[in-house]
């Protein structure tokens, strides 16, 4: 089978990505072999094939937003059976015993791994994944537009649920990728107002064609006073700006894996009157089971820039420069 692997980690530019041929996996226990058909392009592919974030193994294939047909089964394996469409996501395993996994928040398990980080990913033709942590998933959504909801949807919703926005409250969102565009949907949907501030035009035409209250750059003051706000861009200069917009009480949740230095902040006005900074550390596999419910209820709908599998360098190259707004796709076209 035909997969890129991260070979030399650096600028997207230089190429870090190559294709190989390898064998096609064979499923073990309760693993299952999917048949990839999509996989969405997140930042965090970008962040490993730069670097930012260290490769767990030489030649690891990137890609956790994937989605395909089960083609083979491990031995212990029952949960789906043959031609099912199911989906893989970040969250590829836990140890199910630490103290964190006991008592419910597996997101924060001691000993995980995720895929396209630990293990390969939807970068390939094929992929293998552990049952318990693949998603069945809701038949009222294609591929393509199902594709982005298994980490940018997932994580989004998560930061929202972080954020503690209450009922008809505002939300600050910060950055306007593919994430971000699928949290807003949610947030609008359940009556919050929405004020996305963020750079690039594309994006800011994107939030307001999806109703947003108000759109501004990166650096604005919102309309008023925010009762809580996600981080989506990877910059930490904007830690300060978004927890100076919050309303006492408020929370900032920090949606991305990997952040650049926060500046130093001043307690007066960035943390006194009980504003919160809190992290958001991948999901739990309810997070996701609840979220792609929400997406199928809602009519949440990503934003789609579609490529060939064949052009997956092309694709972080485009995420990389910002030449699209919303979520890439790739596409296995055999």
């Amino acid at each position: 089978m035909n997969t890129w692997v991260v070979h030399q980690p650096g600028p997207v530019d230089g190429g870090p990505l190559e294709l190989v041929e390898r064998d096609v996996p064979v499923p073990h226990g309760r693993q299952v072999r999917v048949k990839i058909t999509c996989c969405g392009v997140c930042r965090t592919d970008l962040h490993l094939a730069e670097g930012d974030l260290l490769p767990k193994r030489g030649d690891v294939t990137p890609g956790h937003e994937v989605v395909g047909v089960v083609d083979a089964l491990g031995d212990n394996a029952g949960r789906f059976a043959l031609g099912d469409r199911v989906g893989v996501a970040w969250l590829g395993g836990t140890d199910g015993r630490c103290r964190f996994c006991r008592r419910g928040a597996e997101n924060l398990c001691t000993a995980p791994t995720f895929t396209g980080w630990d293990t390969d990913g939807g970068y390939a033709d094929f992929c293998l994944v552990d049952e318990a942590f693949a998603y069945a998933l809701p038949a009222g959504i294609d591929d393509e537009h199902l594709a982005p909801l298994l980490c940018a949807g997932i994580i989004g919703y998560r930061a929202l649920v972080c954020a503690a926005v209450p009922p008809g409250g505002s939300l600050g969102i910060y950055g306007f990728g593919g994430s971000a565009h699928l949290t807003a949907q949610v947030a609008l949907a359940q009556g919050m107002r929405v004020h996305v501030l963020t750079r690039g035009e594309g994006n800011r035409k994107l939030a307001t064609e999806l109703g947003a209250d108000s759109v501004g750059d990166a650096q604005d003051s919102p309309p008023e006073q925010l009762d809580g706000a996600i981080l989506f861009a990877p910059a930490g200069e904007l830690v300060p700006v978004a927890l100076r917009a919050l309303d006492r009480g408020g929370t900032l949740a920090v949606a991305g894996i990997w952040l650049s230095d926060i500046p130093a902040l001043n307690y007066d006005n960035t943390l006194f009157q009980e504003r919160k900074l809190r992290s958001v550390t991948a999901n739990t596999r309810a997070d996701g089971e609840t979220f792609l419910r929400l997406a199928e209820r809602l009519g949440v709908r990503a934003t789609t820039v579609g490529y060939p599998m064949s052009e997956a360098p092309r694709a972080l190259a485009d995420l990389k420069h910002g030449q699209f707004s919303g979520a890439a796709v790739l596409h296995n076209l055999g």
